[in-house]
């Protein structure tokens, strides 16, 4: 199933990508931003909310578990569980999780356990299930990797549709505890999911021998071990081209995020009615669900093997460069062809995020290395709204949001694309010199060949006999 991508048959490899993507529709942490349950749990809860929704006042409280459900620090801990239990025991696990967490979530009376319900534990089993979800991917599919992570990430795009809409009918329905409590239901679902993930490999041997369990030198040796294989550190020093990424990513993330959670009150603070300005972030997400599959063909196509990471890289270059439409007019046909622009750079980006990074890290420790990523993730994914929701508290201005968001996709893009450029260049440079050194010149197979004959030849014996003879 690893070479051609169908095991024991065709249609139940690609049910796959299929259940993934309503596993990732139920995780779609950047939905949630764009929630009304964002505005309404302050309010319910009695604390204010900043007209910057991301400062580090009270009212900024709401949006960070929101944050936390997309990107949360646990991959190490996830990792493990993938190692030892599998991913279909960690996703179902993490389904588990999200649920209790919203559950509780129903019966919060602050935003401090709000905080720690909707935010923590739910946003730690989101993570265990987004994590395996897309492991079990890449153990899947081989050839048509690009494709089914297409197909999978297509679920964030329908989540970004749905989550909004159907938050605000609940909420009028069954008010906002009701809404969590209905919430933790669905998450259960991840658990359907992930029974279809059945193991198709026999678990890659371990780059690194097993721990000795008897205490070396204090514990320090094996604990160093754990930290090393579990968080990728080995990877992340030795593999310059998987630094680099996560590096660009990372960095890239500052900026990402803004857009999503800005849009809609750019647009209502330049009179644009409020369906309307809501009807924006449907475009986007609507936009993708269609525009993901179609990127991940185009991805898939030899011509890009090997080459994937420039397409990422110039998604994440037009994503920056879109922005500033929204800086020329706020007129609401021109948001429209800022959504469609955007969306066509997120899906590229979307459809390639995870796609890169296999193509970077071997599989047998994807895992480890999709952990230490999602870990240095969840930093950007925390401070840059609260930064820009500062920054627009400060100056009273969007466009200034808008310009933060675009230099820091401007610059990452130019750092991924310059990075592996220099990186290839010095690889194909480094096989050069290794050829030119293998092969032997003339002089040198000449020199080769007459030492081997002279080694190959065998010595000559003369055998000197003397005769004595009397006179």
């Amino acid at each position: 199933m690893l070479q051609k991508d169908f095991g024991s048959g065709k249609c139940q490899t690609w049910e796959i990508p299929f259940k993934l993507r309503t596993c990732l529709i139920l995780l779609s942490g950047r939905a949630w931003k764009s929630s009304p349950l964002v505005q309404m749990c302050p309010h319910a809860l009695n604390a204010s909310y900043s007209p910057g929704l991301q400062t580090f006042s009270s009212g900024s409280i709401p949006n960070l578990p929101h944050s936390l459900s997309g990107f949360t620090p646990p991959g190490p801990i996830c990792s493990i569980l993938v190692e030892h239990f599998g991913c279909r025991m960690t996703v179902m696990l993490g389904g588990v999780l999200a649920s209790s967490g919203m559950v509780a979530s129903s019966f919060s009376r602050s935003l401090s356990q709000l905080y720690i319900t909707a935010g923590f534990i739910t946003g730690m089993g989101m993570s265990f299930s987004f994590q395996a979800s897309i492991t079990v991917l890449g153990h899947y599919f081989n050839y048509y990797r690009t494709l089914a992570n297409a197909l999978a990430s297509a679920g964030v795009s329908m989540g970004i549709t749905l989550w909004p809409l159907l938050s605000r009918y609940l909420l009028e329905a069954f008010g906002w505890r009701g809404t969590f409590l209905i919430f933790g239901g669905v998450f259960l679902h991840c658990c359907i999911c992930g029974s279809v993930m059945r193991p198709v490999a026999p678990k890659a041997e371990s780059a690194y021998p097993p721990l000795n369990r008897v205490p070396e030198q204090g514990c320090l040796l094996p604990c160093g071990r754990v930290v090393q294989r579990y968080l990728a550190f080995d990877v992340f020093l030795q593999n310059q081209g998987y630094r680099y990424y996560t590096l660009g990513v990372v960095w890239m993330l500052m900026g990402f995020t803004i857009p999503h959670i800005f849009l809609v009150p750019f647009a209502l603070s330049h009179d644009v009615e409020e369906h309307k300005a809501a009807l924006l972030i449907s475009i986007i997400g609507f936009s993708n669900i269609f525009l993901r599959p179609v990127i991940g063909v185009v991805a898939g196509w030899s011509m890009f093997a090997g080459h994937r990471v420039y397409l990422f890289a110039l998604a994440v270059l037009l994503n920056g460069l879109s922005n500033f439409i929204c800086v020329i007019s706020a007129n609401f046909s021109v948001l429209v062809f800022y959504c469609l622009v955007y969306s066509i750079s997120m899906s590229g980006i979307g459809a390639l995020l995870f796609q890169v990074l296999m193509d970077i890290v071997p599989m047998n420790r994807f895992s480890s290395a999709l952990g230490l990523f999602t870990v240095l993730e969840s930093f950007t994914v925390l401070i840059s709204p609260p930064l820009a929701g500062l920054l627009l508290d400060t100056t009273g201005n969007f466009s200034y949001v808008f310009y933060m968001s675009s230099s820091f996709l401007i610059s990452a893009a130019f750092f991924i694309g310059v990075s592996f450029f220099l990186l290839k260049k010095k690889t194909k440079l480094k096989q050069m010199m290794d050829r030119v050194h293998d092969e032997p010149t003339p002089e040198k197979d000449l020199n080769h060949r007459y030492t081997e004959e002279l080694v190959a030849q065998p010595h000559s014996t003369v055998t000197y006999v003397t005769y004595v003879t009397s006179v």
